[in-house]
């Protein structure tokens, strides 16, 4: 498992095998959507920094979610997930 995954895993104190939700999908359309990759709001750049490996850092997103974030579909990616820390549904 990726240093970031389990830094996300264990805050939430949920299992990879466990429902993991995309934040996105929860917040702003309130649906339970699989999330299936725990993303940089910040990339880590080239050089794949550790410093980017911090909760508020790291958001679940569904493939199709993480693919509009990646295309910068998703400007408002820090907000949603700052909303989705103070909710926290697990």
């Amino acid at each position: 498992m990726k240093k970031h995954t389990q830094i996300y895993c264990d805050y939430f104190n949920i299992g990879v095998e466990d429902f993991i939700f995309d934040e996105y999908e929860i917040i702003v359309n309130n649906k339970e959507v699989r999330a299936v990759d725990i993303n940089h709001i910040v990339p880590r750049g080239m050089g794949g920094s550790k410093t980017k490996d911090y909760i508020e850092n790291l958001m679940a997103l569904s493939r199709e979610n993480h693919n509009k974030f990646e295309d910068g579909k998703m400007p408002n990616a820090k907000e949603v997930h700052l909303e989705f820390l103070i909710r926290n549904p697990y």
